[in-house]
């Protein structure tokens, strides 16, 4: 490796675990967790899914989107289920990976891959509003004036840095400065200690202490399930987004392998569940972390902060650290998707808004989702209207039909409706080879549309069947014959 490229992974590394180690405390706090549970797992899933996973220079932790999955669990169960709820989450993840289904990522439209971007910017910048209150009660006067300003400040730094020099990541000299600033002038301002204290020692290695039967899986296998499903899709959207800012392609199914693997560590090693972290992969990237090493250097400064860095860390200004999220959310918003709504299709636009209501007042899960039926449910009927027919009489006396388009479940009606069995001549030909079959409903509309004819005592012929048609009338037991015998 280039010495460069070493630096800058080096400080893109150091700059992320300033914004990673808030963030996993945060999400721990917000699951009932003891903050160490939160670091713990940001290491371990940070540090290996760096060293092994898909998608160099993409930032791991434990995620939010996780933690509000499994609030019900460790309030109603106790955190021994929620470490085996971890474990078994890992364990379908793991097993995403190896059955190669990360590429159904490319089932994800691209209105819903700006409507996921769009957001998560508002939720980044949402939550960092949680930072402006004092217990239940919102800053006001002194102290929330002091807060308005050394975020303005910190944010002034990171927009202003790269006009001076780019040989550090603006975000920690924004961080660090604001933090000496601090310190040196006696700001009274909330740091990270106010949070919560980060001392401690290294995770352990222990089975969660369950049950081990089948009413224990019965408890955890809903919790793990949904955790599974909102871990891989917000990792492998985020794997997307990273692929397309840095220009180079990621490996899907080896980022889900090892993303299960790490979970399962660190469920063995009493940390919570994490997958990708949006906001802290775009500090990486915007710092310069391209590389394998970045993310290693954010895991493992997690762990450090821990044993040995404490007391410093703790000094950090919460104001530092939300101005910098503040900007990563200003960045992830996908601007220019405001710009062209009314210059792409009314589906589009309403896919993306969609979304991102849905991404901000529900979870990723199920804004993707919706997301996915939108536009699936959208293509279905576009493709049912494109079918037609082109008819004219031979000079034989017959009618010839020229079906185009797709035939499937939505577009069965119209297919039907291109034909005229009462009024058509005796002989009737269907010309398929502009006809794509897809499914069952597709058979059974052409066995529908014979049956018709039959009735009216008449013959229908068809034409130029594609090999797909014919193994899908096999496969249903239509006996067939081309030119001249009827399906």
């Amino acid at each position: 490796m280039k010495p460069a490229r070493l630096r800058a992974d080096v400080l893109a590394g150091l700059t992320t675990s300033f914004a990673l180690a808030p963030e996993c405390i945060a999400f721990a706090l917000v699951a009932h967790l003891n903050p160490l549970m939160g670091l713990y797992g940001a290491f371990i899933i940070c540090t290996l899914t760096a060293l092994f996973g898909g998608r160099p220079g993409m930032v791991s932790g434990a995620a939010g989107s996780m933690a509000v999955v499994i609030v019900a669990l460790v309030v109603q169960q106790g955190v021994q289920y929620l470490l085996a709820t971890v474990l078994l989450g890992g364990g379908i993840m793991l097993a995403f990976g190896l059955l190669r289904l990360g590429k159904l990522v490319r089932m994800v439209p691209y209105p819903v891959m700006l409507g996921f971007v769009n957001g998560l910017a508002i939720v980044i910048a949402l939550a960092q509003l949680e930072h402006f209150k004092a217990g239940e009660t919102w800053l006001s006067g002194t102290s929330l004036y002091l807060m308005l300003g050394l975020v303005a400040l910190t944010m002034g730094i990171v927009y202003l840095m790269p006009r001076l020099t780019r040989a550090v990541p603006p975000a920690l000299v924004a961080i660090l400065g604001v933090g000496v600033l601090v310190y040196l002038l006696g700001v009274p301002t909330r740091t990270l200690g106010d949070m919560a204290h980060i001392a401690g020692g290294l995770p352990g290695l222990a089975l969660p202490e369950v049950p081990w039967n089948l009413e224990t899986l019965r408890i955890i296998a809903p919790y793990a399930v949904l955790m599974a499903l909102v871990g891989l899709l917000e990792t492998l959207l985020t794997l997307n987004l990273t692929d397309e800012i840095t220009e180079s392609r990621g490996f899907p199914d080896r980022e889900c392998v090892t993303l299960g693997a790490a979970n399962m560590v660190s469920g063995l090693f009493g940390g919570m569940g994490g997958c990708a972290m949006i906001g802290q992969t775009m500090i990486n990237l915007g710092s310069g972390g391209r590389g394998r090493l970045s993310g290693v250097v954010a895991g493992v400064m997690i762990l450090l902060f821990v044993l040995f860095l404490s007391p410093l860390i703790e000094r950090i200004p919460l104001a530092a650290l939300v101005g910098v999220m503040f900007v990563v959310a200003q960045q992830t918003f996908a601007w220019a998707s405001l710009r062209v709504l009314n210059k792409v299709p009314l589906n589009d636009v309403l896919v993306i808004l969609a979304v991102t209501v849905i991404t901000v007042f529900t979870d990723l899960a199920t804004a993707v989702l919706c997301g996915i039926v939108i536009a699936a449910l959208n293509f279905a009927w576009n493709q049912a209207r494109e079918l037609y027919a082109d008819t004219h009489l031979e000079a034989d006396g017959s009618k010839l039909y020229v079906l185009h388009g797709t035939l499937f479940f939505a577009s069965t009606t119209p297919f039907l409706n291109q034909f005229d069995p009462a009024n058509d001549p005796p002989r009737v030909t269907l010309d398929c080879r502009h006809l794509i079959f897809v499914d069952y409903s597709a058979i059974a509309v052409l066995m529908t549309l014979r049956e018709r004819y039959l009735k009216a005592g008449k013959q229908l012929r068809v034409m130029h069947l594609s090999e797909r048609c014919r193994q899908l009338l096999k496969r249903a037991g239509v006996q067939h014959a081309e030119a001249g015998a009827q399906p």
